[in-house]
């Protein structure tokens, strides 16, 4: 009885928490919609299977050795860390003051970690050679840019309006997010603020970025929010194309003005660079 009761422990389904398997169901929704519905499977399938990894039981694969240490709650542990964040021996008190400390006092605590035997997870190491370092989104922009069509925008200039007009989004989010926090409802810092309404832009790399560098601990949120709302558009946009259009207007048949000779495909991000740069 006491080998059953020991295999029953030692199983991840036993130390499911309520918040894992909610994430776990998300996952599985995701990972539905790109598969069975083919709605983006290049952005839904790879935030689905992650989120099934980052959320299985006692595996800790999106741990940090720090974040590991915190969750096994060993008390000697524990008062090894607080005693160098000069903080109570606990892991609610440990979490707030690793918060307020400088990124080196957080480095060191995670080499602390280390050297007690605690090891990061794999996705956690992606996380701080890809996304930390800021190198897999810079890359993302690059094949983005490459597999952009520019022809439509050089035939028309004055479309670059309607992608002018969806910066609003951007700060109505940001104020959104404050005027949560200035009610009390949700409690949000202004980086905090500002890395949740880059979403509002509807360009996932730059969320992603930003939101590493203002407020990496809304990454994995921000990431999901950004990327799943974008892979949503064929279900959000048709009711609010049929709600602002007449059928008439929607029969119309958009066509090219003029050709745009590859050159010009060509000098237009160049110069653009040179513009901006």
């Amino acid at each position: 009885m006491e080998s059953l009761n020991a295999l029953l422990q030692g199983m991840g389904l036993m130390h499911l928490g309520a918040g894992q398997a909610i994430m776990l169901l998300v996952s599985l929704l995701l990972l539905w919609l790109a598969i069975a519905k083919k709605f983006e499977p290049l952005l839904l399938l790879p935030i689905g299977f992650g989120g099934l990894l980052s959320n299985i039981p006692e595996a800790g694969m999106a741990l940090t050795a720090l974040e590991s240490l915190l969750a096994h709650h060993d008390a000697g542990q524990l008062a090894v860390i607080a005693a160098k964040l000069n903080c109570a021996p606990d892991v609610h008190a440990i979490k707030e003051a690793l918060a307020l400390a400088l990124p080196s006092v957080q480095g060191q605590m995670e080499n602390l970690a280390v050297d007690m035997g605690y090891t990061p997870g794999v996705l956690a190491l992606f996380y701080k050679v890809a996304i930390g370092s800021g190198v897999a989104p810079l890359v993302i922009f690059m094949g983005v840019g490459a597999m952009t069509d520019f022809g439509p925008l050089l035939a028309n200039p004055r479309t670059l309006l309607l992608g002018a007009a969806a910066q609003f989004g951007i700060f109505a989010t940001v104020l959104g997010a404050l005027t949560l926090n200035y009610f009390g409802i949700i409690s949000f810092t202004l980086p905090q603020a500002a890395a949740i309404g880059i979403i509002g832009g509807a360009d996932g790399p730059t969320a992603i970025y930003l939101s590493g560098k203002l407020a990496p601990e809304l990454l994995g949120a921000i990431a999901v929010a950004a990327y799943s709302y974008m892979a949503l558009v064929p279900l959000i946009q048709p009711p609010i194309m049929r709600a602002l259009t007449t059928e008439t207007e929607r029969k119309i048949r958009m066509v090219q003005l003029r050709t745009v000779s590859k050159r010009e495909k060509i000098l237009f991000p160049v110069v653009l660079l040179l513009l901006v740069a």
